[in-house]
């Protein structure tokens, strides 16, 4: 059972805490009016439609349906128990809350294995970081550091361990301390061996970085060898697994998280180690990719942070490909997208050795180039002007990044810039520009008109909602507001009140929340449903319209339509059952069902 926290400590954690600057470290608001909006981090969307409220103190998606309290939002977004967010809005509002006693329970479907998995993580991530600091094996790993430039207090922040060049060190430990070997080896520490005799560590001999998810629990490792003289790699990442997955994880997000809410800005590095460096320099909102091209989910987690994105990559031609790619793909989903250029050959953690942190500040992050002013440098790479060809195609893809998305001040100075660039008059590049805003046009309209059709459909799909539909859920508001609602209809209907299952999940829910806490809090009800999904549908309930002043009238014609539809439905049921027993010959069966159908098309009038 997981441990109880009284009412009084959580109404004093929810009084003080503010909603808006809880959910404000995950999502990027904006105010209009009375509320905030942002893009919501439950599902993908361009166009915002999360809504949180200071007055109600509450979140909700117009898009999705999500909403809830601060709890719950913590619930959702760290994947952990009501308890576990509790205790951690406590922290925020100085009110301690013990959940050492509560088991590891997840709103979202998480398996056992994968809460061991990470527990597991845990464990290896000490037991490095011990080795490295307090123990002569250790050493050696400690040198590398510390040439590196990273301070003890640096190594602990960031959880830097050393792994044993033994084979069986850490597998032993493993066991001891009672893990599955097996489900070690999915997780990627340990691997088994090909004549099935046993297993051996993963990482041996390495200089250890943990891989942190969002909530700040290790799901990875990246080792850097130290004697670099045989054949292994330099860097050896942890494999995908059940709880690594490597287009999902952003290194350092956990901790990048709210300083990128307060800059309002994010840097994006390549690597782990550029990061890391970074934070020498004073660039603490920085984060990495793991060893991956940029992913549609990565994009997700940041445009939902902010809008504005420092990319800075290496200074080689694979790191001006890979940054060429990445500011595509960000620009693509209309952010503002800068590039922070590196001299040839290095990486920002060499120039940060070569140049000193301040520099690689104030030079490099603090002076990025725009989208527009990279793409031009990163087309006149490799071309020669003196070659024909070499004008044209520049040209050709030089005004293509002039066509939308800028102003006419930003395409002047452009137009000035090809201009001196290839010799090419401003007139004649001015009116290859205009031509290609109206094919672009022409290829927008056109491409409208195909799509049009479709969305209109999708719409009325989506849109369809019966009467049934809102009855149900309009019933289930007046239930949120008032407990005297539900005392009332336990008491009339003799059969259950709802057609639909999830409904009627959430009524037995919300009698037995009445009968302890005698009465009405939907935001209390909502933090106590483990459910995403019943989540979202008492939410959406609880901010339906209803007319306080007539609210007996619309709870019985609620209840009339469910009725309604119920007895519709046993009449469907039965005029399928004659089709049968006409099938079979039964005529007396059949003369039975049809009187029954017509006894209950009768007493629909008299609901």
């Amino acid at each position: 059972m997981a441990q109880k926290i009284p009412e009084e400590i959580i109404e004093q954690i929810r009084s003080k805490t503010d909603i808006v600057d809880v959910i404000g470290e995950y999502v990027q608001l904006t105010k209009r009016g009375r509320n905030y909006f942002g893009l919501c981090p439950f599902h993908g969307e361009q166009t915002p439609s999360f809504s949180v409220s200071t007055d109600k103190q509450i979140f909700h998606c117009f898009g999705c349906g999500a909403g809830g309290s601060a709890i719950t939002f913590l619930m959702d977004i760290d994947n952990i128990s009501f308890q576990e967010a509790t205790a951690k809005l406590g922290e925020r509002v100085g009110i301690h809350v013990d959940v050492s006693s509560s088991p590891n329970i997840h709103t979202h479907p998480i398996s056992p294995e994968e809460g061991r998995m990470k527990d597991a993580h845990s464990f290896a991530a000490d037991y490095y970081q011990h080795l490295l600091l307090n123990t002569e094996e250790g050493e050696k790993g400690l040198e590398y550091l510390q040439q590196r430039g990273f301070t003890k207090e640096e190594i602990e922040i960031n959880g830097i361990g050393y792994s044993l060049p033994h084979w069986d060190s850490l597998t032993q430990l493993l066991t001891r301390k009672g893990f599955d070997l097996d489900e070690m080896e999915q997780s990627g520490l340990i691997i088994k061996r090909e004549d099935g005799s046993g297993y051996f560590d993963r990482f041996r001999g390495r200089v250890m970085f943990p891989i942190r998810d969002e909530q700040g629990k290790i799901i990875a490792f990246s080792g850097r060898i130290l004697d670099s003289g045989g054949e292994d790699a330099k860097y050896l990442n942890s494999p995908e697994s059940p709880i690594f997955h490597k287009g999902q994880v952003l290194y350092n997000l956990d901790q990048a998280r709210p300083i990128i809410r307060k800059e309002r800005k994010v840097v994006l590095f390549e690597g782990f180690m550029d990061v890391l460096s970074a934070k020498r320099a004073d660039v603490f909102n920085g984060v990495a990719s793991m060893g991956t091209a940029l992913t549609m989910q990565h994009m997700n987690k940041l445009k939902r942070l902010t809008d504005h994105i420092i990319v800075c990559y290496d200074g080689d031609k694979a790191g001006w490909e890979a940054a060429r790619k990445a500011a595509e793909m960000l620009h693509s989903e209309r952010l503002n997208i800068e590039v922070a250029v590196l001299p040839t050959g290095l990486d920002p953690d060499e120039y940060i050795q070569q140049f000193g942190p301040e520099a690689f500040k104030e030079k490099v992050i603090s002076e990025p180039q725009s989208y527009v002013a990279f793409m031009l440098m990163y087309s006149r790479r490799n071309k020669n002007f003196q070659y024909q060809n070499d004008i044209l195609q520049y040209v050709d893809e030089a005004l293509g990044f002039l066509v939308e998305g800028i102003s006419p001040i930003e395409k002047e100075l452009y137009i000035k810039q090809i201009s001196m660039d290839t010799n090419i008059s401003e007139e004649t590049l001015q009116m290859q520009l205009r031509q290609k805003e109206a094919q672009l046009a022409k290829n927008s309209k056109r491409f409208e008109q195909q799509v049009q059709p479709i969305t209109e459909q999708i719409t009325l799909q989506k849109d369809k909602i019966t009467a049934t539909d809102r009855a149900e859920r309009l019933l289930l508001a007046h239930m949120l507001h008032n407990i005297d609602v539900v005392d009332r209809i336990r008491q009339e209907e003799d059969e259950n009140p709802f057609v639909r299952e999830d409904y009627m999940a959430i009524y037995i829910h919300l009698i037995g929340f009445y009968e302890e806490h005698q009465k009405a809090d939907y935001q209390r009800f909502a933090e106590v449903i483990g459910d995403r999904e019943l989540r979202k549908i008492i939410m959406e309930a609880a901010l339906v319209e209803r007319d306080p002043d007539h609210a007996e009238e619309e709870i019985s014609d609620c209840l009339k339509q469910i009725r309604k539809f119920r007895i519709k439905q046993i009449i469907q049921d039965k005029k399928h059952a004659i089709q049968e027993a006409e099938k079979m010959h039964d005529l007396n069966s059949a003369m039975q069902l049809l009187k029954e159908v017509i006894d209950l098309k009768n007493s629909l009038s008299k609901v």
